[in-house]
């Protein structure tokens, strides 16, 4: 798989990039990979023309039109992530993150019901649904080393700290490198700085994230004479990150007055918005189903980002730390719509065959606050971001009162050709056992990524990237209850 070569302004220890409200942010927010039940994951997520499935509220709402009787689902998942990480000629190093999850919660109740006697054109049933689908997963951990002959995070300092008087440096950066004497004033030019150290150090850091982005779905539906459904969601997602990160350099070639320095980060993301969901699905015969859906943007209209930084150092003369202030910054986030066009094939009592096309511009985010302008990261996102595709295709095959499932997603790098090529795809498969009132679905899928990962910022420093590879598993369950 092409790396996702992440070569835009990445200074990864840079309050400007960890702290700030950025272009990485908006494109985090904006990527969805539909949980919802173990029998959508099954099938790769591509429920779009198929429906009477809770996860296909948060998909094609036209979905929910297709319930003959009211259901109540839940769907606890575990998740396993491995990330392994090369930097340079150093050996791999890899680490992994654990988490305990709730795919999605909900029930669907069905009123309004038509005997299938009446034969004149009309509604035959009518929806209302209510719970919550998880809509991407945050968790993962990586630990990154190796040694580094040409370059150190404080070049980086150094750079932006040059101009500047001791006094005016910037508190969650260069004032606590400064105070822990890791840069220090020209003796002959107070407004230019050095270093305690230029390279030749061994390079370490450890990123831990976790949270999700979870949706809370209303919606309602209905089903005109077994030809067309429709169906209408109001959604309120909800955001939870957080993040702590660690990187160090150590001496391994006896700098002068050096022995090392921790710089030590943590965040935390919290978010609520809106958004509307409007669905077709339509059967001009038994055997196949067309589905259309389309997502409005979502309108994140609190957003708050809290974050705090320590840096240590181990010197000759001594040890130092120094910490940041705790930062806090609230503004608004707007991600981009969605449009979903399904097609599936019924088989009678024996299987289907499905598949969505989902239609994204990352290019359209933006960021907004009041006194703050966000003209520089708004103005990243439609430089480096671009219309992408998603591609999922799913399959099941019913042996009463067991089925078997398979799925496969694509989901299309969100950058500009020639920024970045970055794909995630995923493989999974299940097995559902269905009696008339009670059903129990399993699932796995396994998930591919890789990127490049940078300490620090490459259009400062020149640097070369970490090569992480991210291997995720899921495995859920869902049990329901029909009435």
């Amino acid at each position: 798989m092409k790396k996702i070569v992440i070569t835009i302004v990445f200074a990864i220890a840079s309050i400007s990039t960890i702290f700030a409200q950025n272009e990485i942010d908006a494109l985090r927010y904006s990527q969805i990979y539909y949980g919802g039940t173990a029998r959508s994951t099954a099938m790769g997520g591509a429920f779009g023309a198929l429906g009477a499935d809770f996860s296909s509220l948060s998909q094609n709402p036209a979905g929910i039109g297709l319930y003959k009787i009211s259901e109540f689902t839940f769907s606890p998942s575990f998740y396993i992530g491995k990330t392994e990480s090369k930097f340079m000629d150093s050996p791999v190093r890899d680490d992994y993150k654990y988490n305990i999850n709730l795919g999605n919660i909900g029930f669907v109740y069905t009123f309004f019901k038509r005997g299938n006697y009446v034969e004149e054109p009309g509604f035959k049933s009518a929806q209302f649904g209510f719970g919550i689908n998880r809509l991407n997963n945050f968790n993962n951990r990586m630990v990154m080393e190796g040694f580094n002959s040409s370059s150190s995070m404080l070049n980086q300092y150094v750079n932006y700290a040059n101009g500047y008087n001791s006094n005016n440096l910037n508190s969650f950066d260069t004032r606590l490198a400064y105070d822990t004497y890791l840069i220090n004033p020209k003796s002959s030019d107070s407004l230019h700085y050095t270093s305690v150290v230029n390279g030749d150090v061994t390079q370490r850091k450890t990123v831990s994230s976790s949270g999700s982005m979870n949706e809370v779905v209303m919606s309602l539906g209905g089903n005109y004479s077994d030809k067309l459904y429709i169906g209408a969601t109001l959604g309120f997602p909800f955001i939870r990150y957080y993040e702590q990160s660690t990187y160090k350099e150590m001496d391994t070639v006896s700098n002068n007055n050096f022995n090392s320095f921790t710089v030590s980060d943590d965040l935390k993301t919290t978010g609520a918005g809106i958004n509307f969901k409007f669905g077709l699905i339509y059967r001009p015969i038994d055997m196949i189903r067309l589905g259309l859906a389309f997502h409005s943007p979502t309108y994140y209209y609190s957003m708050q980002d809290e974050y705090s930084r320590r840096i240590e150092s181990d010197l000759a003369t001594g040890k130092f730390s120094a910490n940041s202030p705790k930062g806090s910054f609230e503004y608004e986030l707007t991600t981009p719509l969605r449009v979903i066009g399904s097609l599936a094939f019924v088989i009678g009592e024996y299987g289907l065959l499905s598949a969505d096309y989902e239609f994204i511009d990352y290019s359209e985010p933006r960021l907004r606050a009041e006194n703050t302008d966000f003209y520089d990261q708004n103005d990243a996102i439609q430089t480096k971001y671009t219309t992408t595709s998603n591609i999922r295709i799913g399959t099941e095959w019913r042996l009463n009162p067991l089925a078997f499932r398979a799925g496969y997603a694509i989901y299309g790098s969100p950058f500009k050709s020639g920024i970045n090529d970055g794909k995630r795809t995923t493989l999974s498969f299940g097995l559902g056992f269905r009696e008339k009132q009670f059903f129990i679905d399993f699932a796995y899928a396994y998930t591919k990524q890789s990127e490049d990962y940078y300490f620090y910022d490459p259009s400062v420093v020149a640097l070369s990237p970490v090569k992480n590879d991210l291997k995720g598993s899921n495995i859920m369950m869902t049990i329901g209850f029909k009435y």
